[in-house]
């Protein structure tokens, strides 16, 4: 686990940002499985072992990226300092499908290794979201099941946006998700 950017020494965070700077650029102009410590380390114009003190490879650099890119588009539309409510996980999932339509474009044919990577990270991102807004509202119910649930419906209805060829407006396709989504957490939606 990396240290929290909060912690990093300015150096570190400087050397950091050129490798997810050069790891960005890269996947812009490669499909991921293509790209190379050595691209990446070129690009940046750091050495291999300067990267290896950072990451212990390219997924976990891959990991990285995701998690933070995903952190900074919750924290801007600060749904991290939020709790439960419909109108909180409207914007939830308009973030996610935003994050995943971007993501998709900016990056040169993404393939199926890419993709089930960028999954995990980003539902156990959306799992953690939803687990701490639904503690909150300290019910007996618990929060396991419908978090995992809207987890992978939140996930799977971005996906799908973010892969069709013909997108419908987006707030018209959360319109229509939301209710399929927030079925499950109504019942939070009391307190």
């Amino acid at each position: 686990m990396l240290p929290t950017e909060e912690k990093l020494d300015p150096r570190v965070k400087r050397t950091r940002g050129l490798i997810l700077q050069s790891f960005e650029n890269l996947l812009a102009e490669k499909n991921f499985e293509t790209i190379s410590v050595q691209d990446v380390t070129d690009n940046a114009q750091v050495n291999r072992a300067t990267f290896y003190a950072h990451f212990q490879d390219k997924y976990a650099l891959l990991d990285y990226s995701i998690r933070q890119m995903f952190m900074q588009e919750i924290e801007k539309r600060t749904l991290n300092a939020c709790h439960y409510t419909p109108d909180n996980l409207r914007n939830l999932i308009i973030a996610v499908c935003e994050f995943l339509s971007h993501l998709h474009h900016g990056c040169a044919q993404p393939h199926q290794q890419f993709e089930s990577l960028v999954e995990s990270q980003i539902k156990t991102q959306i799992y953690d979201l939803l687990s701490v807004w639904l503690k909150q509202v300290k019910s007996p119910i618990s929060t396991e099941i419908p978090a995992t649930v809207a987890t992978w419906a939140i996930y799977g209805l971005a996906s799908y946006y973010s892969h069709s060829k013909k997108r419908p407006i987006l707030e018209k396709f959360v319109d229509e998700a939301l209710p399929l989504v927030a079925v499950n957490l109504q019942q939070f939606a009391l307190a």
